[in-house]
C-alpha cells in the first residue's frame, strides 16, 4: 500500500449544511428570505457605510434591497440566515442583519463563514457573537467539518479583529486578490480547525454566559484569542 504524504483524516464526505433555524441563548438564526426585507430595510437605509467592505450595496430603494435579498436567498453557492436577537423572555425580535456560509465543500469537509452584514444595532453585540458561534458549532461540531475559513479585505481591521476574537488564525495575505469597487483588494485569509474548536467553543460559551454581563448589558470579561 502506498504511504501517501500528509496526515490521515476521516475522508468520508460530510453532510451539506441545511437551511434550518438555529437558536441560542441570545439569538435565533432563521433562513433568510425576501420576507425579511421589511425588517432589514430601515437598517440598510440608515447605515449605507455598513456595506463598505461588502461586494453589494448600498441600495437606493427598498425595492432594490428586496430584489437583492430574493436573489441571495435563492443562491445555491451560499446559505444565508437572518439574525434575530432574542428578548429577555426568549421572544425573537425583528431581523437585524444576516450571516452566511460560503464555499461549502462537503467532499473536503470545509466551509467559510462569510457575507456577514451586521449594521449598527447588531454589530458588537451578544447576538452578533452568538450568530457566529451557532454556525461554527453547527459546522465544526454537528457536521464534523475539518475547517472553517474567513477572509476579508486587508484594510478591514474590524473584520480581522472579529476573526481573531472568534479563534481564527491568520494564514496569509493574497496581494491583488481581486478588484472590488474599482480598487485593488488585498485579501487576508483566516482558518479555524476542528481540533482548535473545543477550547474556543468553551471560551465563547463562557463569554456568552449571562453572569458575564452587568445590568447595562456590558461584558465583564473580554473575549480574546489567547493562543
Amino acid at each position: 500500500m502506498t504511504d501517501w504524504p500528509g496526515e490521515p483524516v476521516d475522508a468520508a464526505p460530510r453532510d451539506r449544511p441545511g437551511a434550518v433555524p438555529l437558536r441560542g441563548r441570545w439569538t435565533l438564526l432563521e433562513p433568510l428570505s425576501g420576507d425579511h426585507a421589511a425588517q432589514l430595510w430601515p437598517h440598510a437605509a440608515a447605515a449605507p457605510d455598513s456595506f463598505t467592505f461588502l461586494p453589494f450595496g448600498p441600495f437606493g430603494s427598498e425595492a432594490a434591497f428586496r430584489g437583492y435579498l430574493r436573489l441571495a436567498a435563492a443562491s445555491r453557492d451560499e446559505l444565508l440566515w437572518a439574525v434575530r436577537p432574542l428578548a429577555a423572555d426568549g421572544t425573537p425580535g425583528p431581523a437585524a442583519g444576516w450571516i452566511g456560509l460560503l464555499d461549502i465543500r462537503p467532499a473536503h469537509a470545509t466551509a467559510e463563514l462569510g457575507n456577514l452584514w451586521f449594521p449598527p444595532g447588531l454589530a458588537r453585540t451578544r447576538s452578533a457573537t452568538e450568530a457566529c458561534f451557532l454556525l461554527l458549532d453547527h459546522v465544526l461540531g454537528d457536521l464534523r467539518y475539518l475547517r472553517m475559513g474567513w477572509k476579508c479585505n486587508a484594510l478591514h481591521a474590524g473584520s480581522a479583529r472579529a476573526a481573531e476574537r472568534l479563534g481564527f488564525r491568520h494564514e496569509g495575505r493574497l496581494r491583488a486578490h481581486m478588484i472590488a469597487r474599482g480598487r485593488r483588494r488585498d485579501t487576508d485569509w483566516y482558518g479555524l480547525l476542528a481540533e482548535e474548536w473545543p477550547p474556543r467553543r468553551a471560551a465563547i460559551q463562557a463569554w456568552l454566559d449571562p453572569a458575564n454581563f452587568d445590568a447595562a448589558g456590558q461584558a465583564r470579561q473580554s473575549l480574546v484569542r489567547t493562543a
